[in-house]
Parts: structure tokens; sequence; C-alpha cells
């Protein structure tokens, strides 16, 4: 059964007059008159049906019942209290736009993003893909170009390349390895996957998201360093976009030579394994990249931070309990 409370300015001018014992005072801390208190207080008594002073001709004193009343009363103010300050000390929300390569953006940073969003719920994130994060890309921009950045939405960049990003704070996240990945569903095929030289039973995904020949990953190179010969490092079908070929493995439609961190969530849920241990680095890496000029905005500085932590724990995951 819900219960019907005594307006709000009423028990503020009861508690008031009852710390100071006096209807003046009271009506000097609420910037009210006198009358004004002794009506809210009157009123106040009637819809509790007891007296709560005794009305002395030159003093106020307490009644029982306003005794009993004053403790909790002043523990529910310094609640509303507590309860404001938090809120003017939030502000408003901060925003912030995040540029990465669309894979990483898919597959890193998305299942990732709501412990980020529990610990700082006051920062929002405006995360968009983009194959311009990626040196070498033909498509015309460079960092700090995209629209997204204003003086109220600071901008971040993950680019994946050399690290060499002038008037810019860059921090390396890592450096990815590329080992042969697959659906679990073809180690239980018929045709074989137990070492490397089965792979030629198998359909060779490639990944031409990388433009920068001597920077991609190859089925050749891998073959040569596991030393694997009589499988075509050639055939199989080709894509474009790094999301594609991650989404083809995941589909069972062959292997394909992925970053084991970039797809640590699909391993770690089970969709991804990978059958061998070899596994091939290039010079490009994961770069964190902020304009010096808001690289200390505290919005800015706690994503930073939580990206360095994250991409640590992704490339050296904690050991079980």
């Amino acid at each position: 059964m819900s219960v019907h409370l005594p307006p709000l300015n009423a028990l503020r001018a009861f508690e008031a007059a009852a710390r100071h014992l006096s209807f003046k005072r009271a009506a000097e801390e609420l910037s009210v008159t006198p009358t004004a208190i002794s009506h809210q207080i009157r009123g106040l008594e009637g819809h509790l049906g007891v007296s709560l002073f005794h009305r002395l001709p030159r003093a106020l004193e307490l009644t029982a019942e306003g005794e009993a009343m004053l403790p909790k009363l002043r523990e529910g103010m310094d609640c509303f209290k507590s309860a404001v300050a938090a809120v003017r000390s939030l502000g408003p929300a901060r925003r912030l736009a995040v540029v990465a390569p669309p894979s990483f953006a898919s597959h890193w940073l998305l299942p990732r993003l709501q412990a980020f969003s529990s610990q700082h719920p006051h920062i929002e994130l405006l995360l968009s893909g983009s194959l311009r994060t990626i040196d070498g890309s033909t498509l015309g921009a460079g960092v700090g170009e995209d629209r997204h950045a204003s003086a109220d939405m600071p901008e971040i960049w993950v680019r994946y390349g050399t690290g060499k990003y002038p008037g810019h704070r860059v921090e390396l996240l890592f450096t990815p390895d590329f080992t042969p990945m697959c659906s679990p569903a073809l180690l239980r095929a018929k045709l074989p996957l137990r070492e490397p030289a089965h792979l030629r039973y198998h359909t060779l995904i490639h990944d031409h998201t990388i433009q920068n020949v001597r920077e991609r990953p190859s089925w050749a190179e891998w073959l040569r360093l596991a030393g694997v010969s009589g499988v075509d490092a050639a055939a199989g079908p080709y894509f474009a976009h790094s999301g594609l070929a991650i989404t083809a493995a995941l589909d069972g439609l062959g292997v394909a030579l992925l970053s084991r961190p970039l797809v640590s969530s699909e391993v770690a849920a089970g969709r991804l394994v990978a059958p061998f241990e070899r596994s091939i680095t290039h010079h490009y890496a994961y770069y964190l990249v902020t304009p010096e000029t808001v690289a200390d905005r505290p919005e800015v500085a706690a994503f930073r931070a939580w990206m360095l932590e994250q991409a640590a724990a992704s490339v050296c995951p904690a050991a079980p309990a």
C-alpha cells in the first residue's frame, strides 16, 4: 500500500525550525517569512495528526513526536543533498569519436566496449570503421582528417601501420601475429587437419586488406616457414576486407591466416580454433593515435588507459584461476 507523503517544503520547514528551534531563523535560512514557516508546519502537523512543537511564549520545544521524526528526516535530507551533489559532479556527458580499421572495430573493440561503458558511463563513444586507418590505403585521407572530430568531440584513431604519425601521441597496442584459423567444424570433418601438410585438403582463404604487399601476410610465406610443400598457396577465395575473411573462416569456408589478438574473442568463445602454433609477423602493428592537443583531456585519457589495458590483456591473457 502506497503512503501519501507530506509536501517536501513542509518537511524542509520543519527540519530547519527544529534545528534552530526558531521559526524566524528557519525563515531566514529558507528565504521565506516566519509566517510561511508557521503555515508549512501547521499543515505538516495536520497531515500527520500530531503536534511537532510546543509553542512557548518566547521559545520552541520539540514534542516527543517531533523528537522521534527529526533524526530520520535529517538523514533523508542528507541523502537528497548527496544525490544532487553526485549528479552535479558528473556534469554533461562527454563525447569521443573513435575511428579504427573495420575488422578491429567489429572483432576486437566491440566485444569489449560494454566493459568501458560500465566503467565510464558518462563518456559517449561514436565508433566508426575506416580502411583509411590502414597505412598504404589509396582512399585519400590520413590521420586526423575524419569529419567526426569537433571541439566538443575529440577524435582518437586506431591505426594499423608503421607508427610514424607526426603531431600525434602514438601508443603501441599490439603487433599481431598471424596463424591459420578455422571453424572447429573443420577439425571434425572427414578430411584431416592434424598437421600443416593437411592444408592441401582444405580451402585457403586470402585476406588482401593490406595494400602494401610486403606487409601483407601470405600463405606462401607461412607454408614456407612451416616447411610444407605440395600445397597451392595461391588457390582459394580472395577478400579485400579482413572482416569478410574472418566471417568466411567462422562459416567453415576454409582456413584463413588471422591475427590472434584480433580474433581472441572468437577463440575464447570456441567459434574459431588455431590447429597449428606456427605464426608469422610483419612490421605493421596497431597503434592508438591521438592529437597532442586533446590527448590529456579526461575522457580521452580514460579511453587511452583502458585501451592499453585491454590490448595488454588480449596479447597476454590472464592464466585461469
